[in-house]
């Protein structure tokens, strides 16, 4: 239920195929609270039929190729000197670090998402919670 409102984007997107599919996938996953920081009108805006492609290079932007649990995250950032890029599904990139113990995604234009749950079993993969939408441009 946390993630009811990334659950309908994802169907006004026309990803659930995308999502079922064999994968494995990694999805940073925002939680309603983190749409709810969005400015208002931006989710019933990306819902419309006409924001379709909009709404597919958001939610592709937060779906990496592969399976990472929390560990190899932080394996990633240590290995790398504190920072970790992540190729996006969506084409785009996401930069991860380590700030006051908790892993943090950076998106191109610099807004930060904290991960809040990690680890969550998905059938083709593993979803991790964020506290906040981040956007591919």
């Amino acid at each position: 239920e946390n993630f009811s409102t990334l659950v309908a984007a994802v169907k006004a997107a026309d990803l659930v195929s995308v999502l079922n599919s064999e994968g494995p996938f990694t999805v940073f996953a925002p939680t309603n609270d983190a749409f709810a920081k969005l400015p208002e009108g931006t989710i019933p805006t990306l819902l419309k039929p006409e924001s379709k492609e909009t709404l597919s290079a958001v939610l592709t932007y937060h779906v990496v190729k592969g399976k990472f649990l929390a560990a190899d995250v932080l394996a990633a950032i240590k290995k790398n000197d504190g920072s970790f890029t992540i190729p996006t599904v969506q084409g785009g990139k996401l930069i991860a670090t380590i700030k006051d113990g908790n892993v943090i995604l950076t998106d191109v234009a610099g807004n930060i998402s904290t991960i809040i749950m990690t680890d969550i079993a998905a059938s083709n993969g593993v979803i991790h919670a964020i506290d906040s939408v981040v956007m591919p441009n």
